[in-house]
C-alpha cells in the first residue's frame, strides 16, 4: 500500500514536470498566439471586397465552399447592404453569422 502511494506521487511529479518542460518555449521566446486569437484581434473583413481565400482564412467556420458561395452571391446580387444579409447565402446560418459578426465590415 505504501509503495503504491509513493509511486503514485512520484509519477504525478514526473508527469507534471514533463508537461511544464514541454509547454515552455525552448529558446525563451514568448508563446505564439493561436490563429483564431490573431483573427479576433486583427482588422475586420470587408465582405464586399474580400476574396474567397481571405474569407476562408479570417472567418471562423467558413470553409472554401462557403467562402466561394459568399463571393458568388455578391457577384450575382451586388454588394451586401447589411452584415445580416449573409444569412441569404446557402450554408450560412444565424449561429455562424453571430460567431463572426464582430469580424465583419461593409465598405
Amino acid at each position: 500500500m505504501r509503495t503504491s502511494y509513493l509511486s503514485s506521487i512520484v509519477f504525478a511529479l514526473l508527469a507534471g514536470f514533463s508537461i511544464a518542460t514541454n509547454a515552455a518555449p525552448a529558446d525563451g521566446a514568448p508563446p505564439v498566439a493561436p490563429a483564431s486569437a490573431s483573427a479576433e484581434q486583427g482588422a475586420k473583413v470587408n465582405i464586399n471586397a474580400a476574396t474567397a481565400e481571405t474569407l476562408h482564412k479570417e472567418l471562423a467556420g467558413i470553409g472554401a465552399a462557403k467562402a466561394a458561395a459568399i463571393v458568388a452571391y455578391r457577384e450575382e446580387n451586388g454588394a451586401f447592404t447589411s452584415v445580416d444579409e449573409l444569412i441569404e447565402v446557402k450554408g450560412i446560418g444565424k449561429a455562424l453569422l453571430d460567431r463572426n459578426r464582430d469580424r465583419l465590415a461593409l465598405d
